[in-house]
C-alpha cells in the first residue's frame, strides 16, 4: 500500500526544460509526491500536472500520459487478434492509447504480422479493440502507417518493389517469414501516383472512424514514407515534391489537409521525428528550417495534436541539435513529447509548459497500469526483451498489475 505523503514545496522544473533565468523563479509545488491526489496539488498551484485531464481536439483525456505506438508483430495475419483486444484493454488507464502502426494499404506493409486499417475485416477486428478500451474507460487512436521503402517484395502485391520518394535502397532490415533480411530496392513514385497515396490515407482514416477509434495519428516519422519525402537525405526528386523545403513537405501537408477534410481536425494528429536517423533516414541538411516550416503550415489546420520524438527514436535525446521549443512555438495546438522521458522529466515537462502531454513506450510494455505506478511513484517492472515481438501471451498480456 502506498500512503499519501505531506505536501512540501520544491522545484519541479527539470534542468533540460528550464528557461533562461528560471533559477530565480519562485519555488513550485512538486506534483511528483507519491500518492498525492491531484486535488491536493491544485490547491497550492495552478500549474498543470501530468495527472490532470486534457482535451486533445475531440478527445477528452483523463490524464496527460499517452501510450506511444508499439509494434509487437502479434497480429493474426493482417488483423489484430484476441490478444490485442486484451492487451489494449489492460492499458486503458492511459489518457490516450496510440495503437501500433496499421498500414493504410497493402503496399504500406513492411513487416510480418502487422495489421492494416483498410478492409472490412480489419475494421471489424479493430472494432473489438476499440470497444474493449472504451468499456474500460479509455481512449484510443490508430496510427496510420505507410512504410515506403522499408519493406520487402514478400509484402508487396505481386512481389512488386516497395514505393518511396526515391529509388535508392535503404541500408536497413525488416522482419519476414525468413527472419531479418535486407529491405528491397524501392521504386520512386510517379508524380501522378501521389494523389492515390493521399486517398489511401483518407480511406484508412475513414475506416478508423468506422472501427470506433477516437482519433488517428498519421505516422510522419522514423524514416517511413512521409519522412522519406520530407528529408533531403532521402528525397532526391526533381518534380514538385522534391528539392525545396516547400516541395518536400507538400505530400505530408496534402495528406493532413485531406484527412482533416474527411474526418475533422479535432480527430487528426501527426507524429514527427525531426532528427532520428533510424531506417537509414539520415539527417536533413537543415532539419530546423524544414520542421519549423512544417509546424507553421500545420498550425492553421488546428490539429488535435502534434506528437514529436525528441532525439533518436529509442536512443539518445541529443543525437543531433534541434530546438523543440522553436518547433512548438510555431505549432499552436497541443504538443505531445516523446522519447526517453522518466517520471520526473515528464512531470517537469508538463508543469513547465514544455509539453501538454508525454508519451511513454517501452514502460507500457511491462506495466499495463503505468499511470497508477507513475502517480504513486511505484517501482516499474522491466520488460523481457526476448518476448517483445511475436509469439503469444507471454511478454504481451501476462505482465501483472500493481497489487492493491
Amino acid at each position: 500500500m502506498f500512503s499519501e505523503r505531506p505536501l512540501r514545496r520544491i522545484s519541479c522544473v527539470h534542468p533540460i526544460f528550464r528557461r533562461p533565468g528560471a533559477g530565480k523563479e519562485p519555488l513550485r509545488s512538486d506534483p511528483s509526491r507519491a500518492g498525492m491526489p491531484v486535488s491536493h496539488f491544485s490547491q497550492v498551484t495552478d500549474m498543470p500536472s501530468l495527472f490532470d485531464p486534457l482535451q486533445l481536439g475531440a478527445v477528452s483525456m483523463a490524464n496527460r500520459i499517452v501510450m506511444a505506438p508499439l509494434t509487437r508483430n502479434r497480429s493474426q495475419g493482417l488483423l489484430p487478434g484476441p490478444l490485442a483486444v486484451e492487451y489494449y484493454r489492460q492499458r486503458a488507464s492511459a489518457g490516450l492509447i496510440i495503437s501500433e502502426g496499421a498500414q493504410i494499404s497493402p503496399e504500406g506493409q513492411g513487416y510480418l504480422d502487422t495489421p492494416g486499417i483498410y478492409s472490412p475485416e480489419q475494421i471489424a477486428a479493430w472494432k473489438r479493440v476499440t470497444d474493449a478500451v472504451h468499456e474500460a474507460g479509455g481512449k484510443i487512436a490508430v496510427q496510420l502507417w505507410h512504410v515506403g521503402r522499408i519493406s520487402h517484395a514478400e509484402f508487396q502485391p505481386g512481389g512488386a518493389k516497395p514505393l518511396s520518394s526515391t529509388d535508392r535502397q535503404a541500408n536497413s532490415k525488416t522482419f519476414t517469414k525468413a527472419g531479418f533480411v535486407d529491405v528491397a530496392a524501392p521504386r520512386a513514385l510517379k508524380t501522378e501516383e501521389l494523389p492515390g497515396i493521399v486517398q489511401a490515407y483518407v480511406h484508412a482514416a475513414r475506416s478508423a472512424m468506422e472501427a470506433g477509434f477516437d482519433a488517428v495519428e498519421v505516422h510522419g516519422a522514423n524514416g517511413y514514407l512521409l519522412d522519406q519525402f520530407l528529408r533531403d537525405s532521402v528525397n532526391d526528386r526533381r518534380d514538385a515534391y522534391g528539392g525545396s523545403i516547400e516541395n518536400r513537405a507538400r505530400l505530408l501537408l496534402e495528406v493532413m489537409q485531406a484527412i482533416v477534410a474527411a474526418i475533422g481536425a479535432d480527430r487528426t494528429g501527426l507524429r514527427l521525428s525531426p532528427v532520428t536517423p533510424v531506417n537509414d533516414a539520415g539527417q536533413d541538411s537543415d532539419a530546423q528550417a524544414l520542421f519549423n516550416y512544417v509546424a507553421e503550415q500545420l498550425s492553421p489546420l488546428k490539429l488535435a495534436f502534434l506528437h514529436v520524438i525528441e532525439g533518436q527514436t529509442g536512443g539518445p535525446r541529443d543525437v543531433a541539435p534541434f530546438d523543440y521549443a522553436a518547433l512548438r512555438e510555431r505549432f499552436k495546438g497541443p504538443y505531445i513529447a516523446n522519447n526517453g522521458y522518466t517520471r520526473d522529466m515528464a512531470l517537469a515537462a508538463v508543469a513547465d509548459g514544455h509539453a501538454d502531454a508525454v508519451a511513454f513506450g517501452r514502460s507500457f510494455i511491462s506495466n499495463p497500469d503505468l499511470v497508477r505506478r507513475l502517480r504513486l511513484n511505484a517501482p516499474l517492472q522491466k520488460a523481457n526483451s526476448a518476448t517483445m515481438y511475436g509469439g503469444g501471451a507471454e511478454g504481451y498480456t501476462d505482465y501483472p498489475a500493481l497489487a492493491d
